[in-house]
């Protein structure tokens, strides 16, 4: 075999949804840094969440619901035509873990002991940067819910 049957096929991202997610990726990839710079546990996650609304308020969606599971977030986009009823959740963590950071980034957690471990920050922003493109184009029929969930570690105190 030679070296080049060995590697990794390339993904090669094109098309229209693509070409249009590339003009913002700066302000998402930006956005998540200010996340990660941000963590916090669930169901604390008060900048986060609002982070989250403005940034759906700013993208265009339909509706903003705020303080589901205490700190949660849903918004709510309509495709172009909602005759056919289809609807979808796209779904996101928020929270941070109770562990120290150890990386010298721009970014890093500017809190001591928690740090956003699991990714929720790239998730969070993910589907913030979903929303913006389903509401800019709006080129589905149905209606797309974004769920920004609180508290997916698992901290969350007993009722």
């Amino acid at each position: 075999m030679t070296t080049a049957t060995l590697a990794a096929p390339r993904l090669m991202a094109s098309g229209r949804a693509f070409a249009h997610i590339a003009n913002f990726y700066p302000e998402i990839t930006a956005f998540r840094r200010d996340l990660h710079a941000h963590p916090e546990l669930g169901f604390e996650e008060v900048y986060t969440s609002g982070r989250v609304r403005e940034a759906l308020r700013a993208c265009g969606v339909d509706e903003i619901h705020e303080g589901i599971g205490k700190t949660g977030v849903v918004g709510v986009i309509r495709g172009r035509s909602t005759a056919s009823g289809r609807m979808i959740g796209l779904r996101a963590d928020m929270d941070a873990l109770p562990m120290r950071e150890d990386n010298d980034f721009g970014w890093r957690s500017a809190s001591d002991g928690l740090m956003h471990g699991c990714g929720h920050d790239g998730h969070t922003a993910m589907l913030v940067g979903a929303a913006r493109y389903l509401a800019e184009t709006r080129d589905f029929d149905g209606t797309a819910v974004l769920i920004f969930q609180p508290g997916e570690e698992g901290f969350a105190a007993p009722a």
